[in-house]
This record gives C-alpha cells, sequence and structure tokens, in this order.
C-alpha cells in the first residue's frame, strides 16, 4: 500500500523523538543516537519497535544528525550508518508485524530521516547539495517509500535536492521547516509563507512543522494558518521546552497536555501528526487511542478565514539616496567610524558638516578590524533624529547570532532606516581570540537572503534597500559570479575597497560591463605619509601602488598631506566618471575637512 491511499482513509501517526529519547535512556543527553546505529543496533531497534507497538506508522530512521559534519565521519563511515538505520528500522517492522497480525492491515512506513546540513565556511553551497543527494540515494537504494526532510529553517539548499529525488524516484515527499514560538523560522521567514512556498513546489507531497516549539504554540501557530489546498500537512511538535536538571537538560512529563493540545490541532486539518524532542512512546501511545483513525480531515477541504486587523499607514520614510541612485544620477557616501566610548558630539558634528556639504548618505561602520564601537545601527538612528541624515549602517555577521541579528534589523526598520551596507565583516584580532569568539551564523550571501526574506515579509510596503561589498580583487570572472550571487540575494548596489592603481581603475570599468548594477567606487585620501605607508602593507584587499605613496613625506605638514590626498582622490574620480554610479568615501579618522578639497564630478 501506498502513503497517499492509506492517507485517504487514515489520519497517519508518527513516531516520537529518537535523540533525546535515546539519551534519556542512557542517562546522557550529549550522546549521539547516530553512532548506535553501528555500537548498539539491538537498542535502537528496540526504540523503534516500542513506537510500533505504541501505534506509530510512520517510523523515522535514525539519521537526522547523519550528516558528515555533525557526526565527524568520511563519506565511507556516513553511509555505514545510514545504511545500518534503514536496516535496524526495517527489521523493526518486521519483528512487530510478525508478533502482531493487526498491524498487517495498519501497515508501518518508513521515513529516511534528513537534517539540516549545518553551515560550514570550509564547504561551498554544491558540496553540500551533494551530500544531501548522496543520503536521498542511499534511502532510493534501501527502497524505503518515505523521505523526510526535517527541521529546516527554508528551503534554499533543498529545492534542488528535492527536484533531484522525484526525478529518481516516486517516494512520498515530506518537508518539515522549523520555527519558534512567534512562528518564525531562524531564517526570519515566517511559517505560513513557508508552508505557501512549500505548496508552490509540486514535487513536495507534504509539509509542516516539527521541533522548535512544544504542542501549545504549535497549535496556536496552526490556528492563523490558511493550508495549502495541494498538500498532506504534517505537524510533529516537541513535548515541550527543556528544564535543566542535575547538569542534563530534560523534558517534563506532559503527554496529557500535549495529546490535549495535538487534538485541537489535528481538527484543523492535519494529515500526519507526532511528536519530535521529548516525546516518548508514552506520549505517542496516548495520541494514537486519542485521535480516531478513521476521522480524518484533509487540508484541502479546510479554509481558515482570519480578519486581518487594518491599520492605518504612516507616511512612507524618503529614501532620497536610492531614488538618486535608481535615477542614475551620481550619489556620493560617506563613511564615519563610531566612537570607541560614548562620546559621541564629535561624530554629530562630522554628521552635520557632512550635510552641510551635499553628501546623500553616511555609512556607519560596525566595528571595523573586529575592535568594540558604539553600534553601528544605534549611532545611525542618533544621526537621523539629531543631524536629520541619510543613513547606511553596515551590519557585519561577526558579532550578532540569528536572533540579535533579527531584532536589530527590525529595530533598525522602526527607526526608519532603509539602507545597509551587509558585510560578512572582519574577524576578531588574534590576541583577543582566546577571550572573545566571532559567531558567523552567516555569511554576507546569507544575511541578504534573510534580509530579502524580511523585506517580502515584513517591509513589503516599503523595503529595505541593501548593497554589499565589492573586494574587485582575483579573477574577474569569479568576483562577477560572487557579484551576482550577493545581487540574486537583494543586493542593489555594491560598495568597492579604495582604488589607486590605473590597473584597479580597469578592473572596476571591466567588471561594471559584465553585470548591470550600481557601483560605488572607493576613495579613501591619505591623511599623511604614515598613514599611506600603513594602509599599503597592514591592510590586505588595498593595492597602493609605490607612486601614490611616494607623492607624500615624512615632514609633510597636515594641511599639504591633506591638499596631496585631495589632488589624488580628484585625480581617480576623473578616471572612474564615465562608468562610476557613485562614490564611497572613507576617511581615515574621521577627516571631513576632505569634502571641501576633492572634486567631486
Amino acid at each position: 500500500m501506498k502513503l497517499q491511499e492509506y492517507l485517504k482513509e487514515n489520519r497517519l501517526i508518527t513516531d516520537g523523538a529518537m535523540g533525546t529519547y535515546y539519551a534519556a535512556l542512557k542517562g546522557n543527553d550529549r550522546l549521539v543516537s547516530e553512532f548506535a546505529n553501528i555500537n548498539e543496533p539491538e537498542f535502537i531497534e528496540e526504540i523503534h519497535m516500542e513506537y510500533i507497538k505504541a501505534g506509530a506508522r510512520l517510523l523515522r530512521t535514525n539519521t537526522f544528525a547523519a550528516s558528515r559534519d555533525v557526526l565527524q565521519v568520511g563519506a565511507e563511515e556516513q553511509e555505514n550508518i545510514i545504511r545500518a538505520a534503514c536496516r535496524i528500522a526495517k527489521n523493526a517492522v518486521e519483528k512487530v508485524t510478525k508478533e502482531n497480525k493487526q498491524i498487517e492491515s495498519q501497515p508501518v512506513f518508513i521515513a529516511g530521516d534528513i537534517g539540516p546540513i549545518p553551515y560550514n565556511p570550509d564547504r561551498t553551497k554544491e558540496d553540500i547539495i551533494k551530500e544531501y543527494k548522496r543520503i536521498c540515494d542511499i534511502f532510493i537504494e534501501e527502497k524505503l517509500p518515505v523521505i523526510l526532510f526535517e527541521t529546516f529553517s527554508d528551503l534554499i539548499m533543498i529545492q534542488e535536492v528535492i527536484a533531484y529525488v522525484k526525478e529518481k524516484s516516486d517516494v512520498f515527499l515530506i518537508t518539515d521547516f522549523c520555527v519558534n514560538h512567534n512562528g518564525y523560522s531562524s531564517m526570519g521567514i515566517k511559517a505560513s509563507r513557508l508552508l505557501e512556498m512549500a505548496g508552490k513546489m509540486e514535487q513536495i507531497d507534504a509539509a509542516g512543522f516539527n521541533c522548535g516549539v512544544g504542542s501549545g504554540h504549535m497549535c496556536q501557530i496552526l490556528k492563523k494558518m490558511v493550508f495549502p489546498k495541494n498538500k498532506y500537512i504534517i505537524a510533529m511538535p516537541n513535548a515541550g521546552y527543556p528544564e535543566k536538571f542535575q547538569n542534563r537538560m530534560v523534558f517534563r512529563d506532559n503527554a496529557d497536555y500535549f495529546v490535549e493540545n495535538m487534538l485541537e490541532a489535528a481538527e484543523l486539518g492535519l494529515d500526519i501528526v507526532g511528536g519530535c524532542c521529548g516525546t516518548t512512546p508514552a506520549y505517542i501511545k496516548k495520541l494514537a487511542q486519542s485521535i480516531s483513525q478513521k476521522t480524518v480531515l484533509k487540508a484541502a477541504a479546510i479554509e481558515v478565514v482570519q480578519e486581518e486587523q487594518k491599520e492605518q499607514k504612516k507616511p512612507a520614510i524618503a529614501n532620497a539616496f536610492y531614488e538618486k541612485l535608481k535615477q542614475g544620477k551620481k550619489v556620493v557616501a560617506v563613511e564615519l567610524d563610531p566612537p570607541y566610548d560614548a562620546k559621541y558630539e564629535s561624530v554629530i558634528q562630522h554628521a552635520q558638516y557632512l550635510k552641510e556639504h551635499n553628501v546623500d548618505i553616511i555609512t556607519m561602520a560596525d566595528s571595523p578590524r573586529g575592535r568594540s564601537r558604539v553600534d553601528s545601527i544605534l549611532m545611525s538612528v542618533k544621526l537621523v533624529h539629531d543631524v536629520g541624515v541619510s543613513v547606511m549602517p553596515h551590519v557585519c555577521c561577526r558579532d550578532r547570532n540569528m536572533i540579535a541579528m533579527r531584532s536589530s534589523l527590525l529595530g533598525a526598520y522602526i527607526n526608519d532606516i532603509r539602507n545597509l551596507l551587509i558585510v560578512t565583516g572582519d574577524p576578531v584580532p588574534s590576541v583577543s581570540r582566546s577571550s572573545i569568539s566571532s559567531v558567523f551564523d552567516y555569511n554576507s550571501i546569507q544575511l541578504m537572503n534573510f534580509m530579502k526574506e524580511m523585506n517580502q515579509e515584513h517591509f513589503s510596503d516599503e523595503p529595505i534597500y541593501y548593497g554589499g561589498a565589492l573586494n574587485y580583487a582575483g579573477r574577474i570572472d569569479k568576483v562577477v559570479e560572487r557579484m551576482k550571487k550577493k545581487a540574486d540575494a537583494g543586493a542593489a548596489y555594491f560598495l568597492t575597497q579604495p582604488i589607486y592603481a590605473p590597473e584597479d581603475i580597469e578592473r572596476i570599468h571591466q567588471i561594471k560591463e559584465r553585470i548591470d548594477t550600481k557601483i560605488l567606487c572607493g576613495i579613501m585620501p591619505f591623511t599623511s605619509f604614515r598613514n599611506a605607508t600603513f594602509v599599503k602593507n597592514e591592510l590586505a584587499g588595498i593595492h597602493v601602488p609605490d607612486e601614490i605613496v611616494n607623492r607624500y613625506h615624512p615632514d609633510m605638514s597636515r594641511k599639504e598631506a591633506e591638499i596631496v590626498g585631495a589632488e589624488i582622490a580628484s585625480e581617480i574620480i576623473e578616471k572612474l566618471y564615465a562608468f562610476a554610479d557613485g562614490y564611497y568615501f572613507m576617511l581615515p579618522f574621521n577627516r571631513v575637512s576632505f569634502m571641501d578639497k576633492i572634486t567631486i564630478q
């Protein structure tokens, strides 16, 4: 019997947790159950049998965390672990079926279980997709009827994999997303939009949610949604939220509460119900006994009507910088560094000076070179409110995890910020790494995709426009390839590293001819001979020719150095004029007096 046929007459009950249940039985919440496929196959088999006897009719293989990065194993050992998991699940079904003839009329389906492969900066997207495909190949070779992708925050990494699976096999394909109690994934995508995205992929047979939240929050999230009519709907919440007990994370036994919520959720039109972290065979037994297998409310027949509160919209925030850029006029952006301490008055004065000198936007660096300064977004908000200038705070991936990043972006938006520069960020200086950790939950492209989703979900009427950094060094085709990835992720413009050499000016010209985008060319006038030699020798990615440095000398006065720096900047601007969309001034030590001396065409 195919699963689709079963679902015509029955609501499908899944098993519960494997990882947390295994760890609880072993008394160690740090154990990884996937290794037990090789080391303790009988133990895993017994857990599977418990779930089947409890009433589960969808059994997940013990492979959720069976990626090479998680298990720290090679491809051969990974394959052995996955194939062992398939064999164990099949043995469990066979043994229980022989013991209980009633199960023959209620078949047990086995799902090859796949969890997210964690982001690893040393691996490419293509390599990770290749690993997903190989895992799926094993499940197909093992003739499993179902493949389940669970606990995903979006479809970005698995869209290609899902299409690949359906081209090779007619397996029943389930995609489960993980959201928090507010109904958003770690990528900032709303639960309803995740289901909408799944609904548009014909290769997906069933979609829904697992993990992330307990049954109460899961029920509340589902109540606010309209289910896609072309998919079976699945929900597998956690037992609740773990608590620390004797240095262990444990889930409270709240099976009755769990079942009560799942009964309410099922009546919304769920086709498949079960449990995730913290649930046990006891939970599944009560669930199976409580939900009528004969009463099926197909999601396609359910329409949830929602009343939307009509809010009076405030006037749109004028984005003069982006409008000018879009119209093909050259724009001027000037970068300021926030202070190291609470003495912000000079930054306000600099911003006022730049406003009076017709600068289009002020960009605010985000703790450059990994040294803590006033938060770039908060300092930008201060400039908006005190000076009334357009701002573009830099947002780097180094210092904020996914939760803090989303909070910061929402905070920027409600404080009228509509432009951002999204960068991966400088690493923490080596001398501080023993006491300061970098986060890097995202790289710049991932964060841009996150921001793109936030624009669609939260800011569709008035989006945030964001740019990316352009490091023009290296092979031009590779530079353009990365720019296109950023553009696909929503980057509306690019700001380059400082430009000095004629060959780099020509590189920018060639890049501009290969990609249709807006480029603000970096201009950084030196304040002294020492400043020039420091940048030339200490800052990676900035090419300063000797002839530029030689135009300074150690005995120059500040005024003389500024005149030379302004002359060089003006010459570079003249050479860039034909193809630059604007200029991005990086002024060492916030030396805004340069702007009086530079000729901007």
